[in-house]
């Protein structure tokens, strides 16, 4: 005969009359208190150590450097700063080398910013079909980018000798006659371009290539079906679909090219480098402040120039926005 064992109600109170002791109201107030506040206070905790990072050597700095842009500080004497409102602003403004800088920049920004956004294209539509060793050419396209930019300008510095040059020596071997590169107005920008560009296209390629393989392979297949060649689909399907990624190439490339210092400090090197050749042929805003920072010594002019740079990058911010946004509204 079955049997069923007593079980005791699980509210019942235990044998011996002990009772549960009751929790302390304040105690749960104050836990429901500590727990809305971790709740609300974590994220802040969590994203603090990045604001205190970018206040201590972002912020703070740029800061610093707007006030020492009104004031007149030498590289001798750091600790006495005179008041002199917008002169710094005043004598850059009116300074002829300045508007020579800033042309270069110009200049030798969209020679190295065209060309390499084109190549990188082309290589990250040859990369994204299926290549044998696939990783082994992503992984040579992006070595020069792994490259310090002293030993790329240094070795290119080399080939752009004018006395005994490798290029010099290849154009004479094919009766092209001889180029003193550096020394040129057009020439001095056309090697840092070259030298720019070798060592951020693969840097590019791969940001497209990661662009295309996001394209919806469903496109594809339809161009395909309609009968588009490839070079159809590239220009139907690729390009529209990397319109976003194009234009942020196109940004951080113009940071890059006001950023421009490496480059030409090195193609000539010592005192010619350090002032962008003998007729500031290929002077650049990073040359020109460097110049005016360290070796005139002058802190004030070159923090105004630090400032004019910032001012110069908003306003081709500013255009880049409006671009996009107008390819954005055409394309809906």
């Amino acid at each position: 005969m079955a049997t069923s064992t007593p079980t005791r109600d699980a509210y019942a109170s235990p044998p011996g009359g002990f009772q549960q002791p009751q929790a302390d109201p304040r105690r749960q107030a104050w836990r429901r208190r500590l727990w809305r506040f971790d709740d609300k206070a974590s994220p802040y905790a969590y994203i603090a150590p990045f604001f205190l990072v970018f206040g201590a050597f972002g912020l703070y700095p740029l800061l610093y450097t707007g006030w020492i842009a009104l004031h007149r500080v030498e590289m001798t004497g750091l600790d006495r700063m005179e008041w002199v409102g917008w002169d710094n602003f005043d004598r850059i403004l009116h300074d002829s080398e300045f508007w020579t800088a800033v042309t270069n920049t110009f200049l030798i920004g969209v020679m190295s910013t065209v060309p390499q956004l084109l190549v990188a294209l082309g290589l990250a539509h040859l990369l994204n079909y299926k290549l044998r060793a696939s990783t082994f050419w992503r992984t040579v396209v992006l070595t020069p980018y792994a490259t310090s930019v002293a030993s790329a300008a240094l070795v290119f510095a080399l080939v752009f000798r004018a006395d005994g040059g490798l290029l010099n020596w290849a154009l004479e071997f094919v009766g092209l006659g001889d180029t003193n590169w550096a020394n040129g107005h057009w020439t001095s920008k056309i090697a840092i371009s070259v030298i720019v560009i070798w060592r951020w296209t693969g840097y590019n390629t791969l940001i497209y290539l990661a662009a295309m393989q996001a394209v919806p392979s469903d496109l594809y297949e339809a161009a395909s079906l309609d009968g588009a060649s490839r070079w159809q689909q590239f220009r139907k399907v690729t390009i529209p679909s990397l319109r976003p990624t194009i234009l942020f190439t196109i940004v951080i490339s113009t940071i890059g090219s006001m950023q421009l210092f490496g480059e030409p400090l090195l193609l000539e090197g010592g005192t010619l480098g350090a002032t962008g050749g003998n007729e500031n042929q290929y002077e650049t805003l990073s040359v020109y402040l460097y110049n005016y920072g360290w070796n005139l010594g002058h802190l004030g002019p070159a923090a105004a120039v630090a400032w004019a740079m910032l001012a110069l990058l908003l306003i081709i911010a500013a255009v880049n926005w409006l671009i996009g946004r107008f390819v954005r509204t055409s394309a809906v």
